[in-house]
């Protein structure tokens, strides 16, 4: 859709930015307690000789059985959201005026009400697959996470702005100058 970008975007420009994916890549890191509950949960195999989550198993077992995908927001989202909201108490307590939080669930963890404002950032389903299957994702990838999120039309109407990437990056970069002057 395009939340790395314009993350990205809001960095440059000096904006801190705390984002829900990379804290869920780095909860799961060797090591960490959260890998253990996922292995306890999903076997022993979800890990790598090296100590590394299986992202591609874990994904084809909770993208393919609800009840699999709600035990692992189960585990993962709590943790998650405390640490983003901690990132958050920490710059609102430094003074900083603007913060952005980047959640891809953030109406399906009825996480919006934690803000002051939200930003859908959306393109066409056409152009959201294009992108994906140039990352190498399959078709059936694609649609069963898909198929695990809110439609990105309803994201549009639940979000208080929208930011849409169908357009060359300035385009992009504007439509953000125009929300966060």
């Amino acid at each position: 859709m395009g939340k790395s970008t314009a993350a990205e975007l809001l960095r440059r420009r000096g904006l801190p930015v705390v984002d829900s994916d990379v804290i869920a890549r780095e909860i799961v890191e060797p090591g960490r307690p959260v890998l253990a509950e996922v292995q306890r949960r999903f076997g022993m195999e979800i890990v790598g000789e090296d100590g590394r989550l299986r992202r591609d198993e874990l994904a084809r077992r909770v993208f393919s059985d609800p009840v699999a995908r709600r035990d692992l927001e189960a585990l993962l989202h709590p943790r998650i959201r405390e640490i983003w909201q901690a990132q958050l108490k920490s710059w609102r307590d430094e003074g900083t005026a603007v913060a952005v939080a980047v959640i891809p669930l953030l109406f399906e963890t009825n996480a919006q009400s934690c803000f002051d404002a939200t930003i859908c950032v959306a393109c066409s389903s056409s152009t959201q697959r294009r992108r994906l299957l140039e990352r190498g994702w399959s078709d059936a990838q694609i649609d069963q996470r898909n198929a695990a999120q809110l439609p990105v039309e309803q994201k549009l109407l639940l979000a208080d702005y929208a930011i849409w990437t169908e357009g060359p990056l300035d385009v992009h970069e504007a439509q953000l100058g125009r929300i966060i002057p």
